[in-house]
């Protein structure tokens, strides 16, 4: 199984070694700082501390940690160069398998410039990029991305998260991949299968976002197991569980 949408810095090794025992073999972090970042230095060794740190935290519980870098729309700051030029370098040499998570939050003119620069980066490295969307006003959000995000890259490289039953028709227009976030006061299990039943699998990445929020690092296997019990067909399943997030991110 594959849990593709994480914040492995916010978490302890303990976690690591859930997720692995219950079948996890492979998890994406993304970076996100849940506080304000004003300090271009501070959010780099943040990011750096991701690549180098947790990455091998996590495979000393045999976790294969894949590492998705770039500025969180919470964390815009108003020198970003830096993080930009080693986005580059990160990419030269194959240090992250995406662009991440980017996006927007509260619709300012930071994050809207940013998001945009990470895009047209993503659009000259023919990288992936994995796509925030918010818990608030996640509709008005979303609207504003699908309008940005095809005039700066291949909607086919993104993949937009935190898809939920309120927005999934808006978000299913696109030709991006949809992840589907199973965490407590986001979504549950139940609504994730839903959303597959109707819309299908090919579209669909599956993670737990797990963070500083309230979270259950088991939610991905949870979701499968009760795939199986509830007698879907194998081959739908192995694409939600693993071979979609391996086809995309080319892992």
């Amino acid at each position: 199984m594959i849990d593709t949408h994480m914040h492995a810095d916010s978490r302890s090794s303990e976690d690591f070694e859930k997720m692995y025992l219950a079948g996890i073999d492979t998890a994406i972090t993304c970076s996100y700082y849940p506080y304000k970042i004003d300090n271009k230095t501070v959010l780099l060794n943040h990011l750096n501390r991701i690549r180098e740190y947790d990455t091998k935290r996590a495979s000393e519980y045999g976790l294969d940690l894949k590492v998705a870098l770039g500025i969180h729309p919470a964390n815009a700051i108003k020198d970003p160069e830096i993080i930009y030029e080693n986005l580059y370098k990160w990419i030269e040499k194959d240090q992250i398998i995406a662009i991440g998570e980017i996006g927007l939050e509260d619709l300012t003119d930071d994050e809207i410039s940013i998001f945009k620069k990470q895009l047209d980066i993503a659009d000259e490295t023919n990288s992936k990029v994995i796509i925030h969307t918010p818990r608030k006003n996640k509709r008005e959000v979303l609207k504003e991305i699908l309008k940005i995000l095809p005039q700066h890259l291949d909607e086919k490289q993104a993949v937009i998260d935190h898809i939920n039953p309120n927005v999934i028709a808006e978000a299913i227009a696109s030709e991006s991949m949809l992840g589907l976030t199973v965490q407590p006061q986001k979504m549950d299990k139940e609504d994730a299968i839903a959303i597959l039943d109707e819309y299908g699998f090919d579209r669909f990445l599956l993670n737990s976002d797990i963070s500083n929020k309230p979270s259950d690092p088991l939610s991905v296997p949870k979701t499968i197991r009760e795939l199986e019990r509830l007698g879907y067909e194998n081959n739908n399943i192995k694409k939600i569980s693993h071979e979609n997030a391996q086809k995309f991110f080319n892992i």
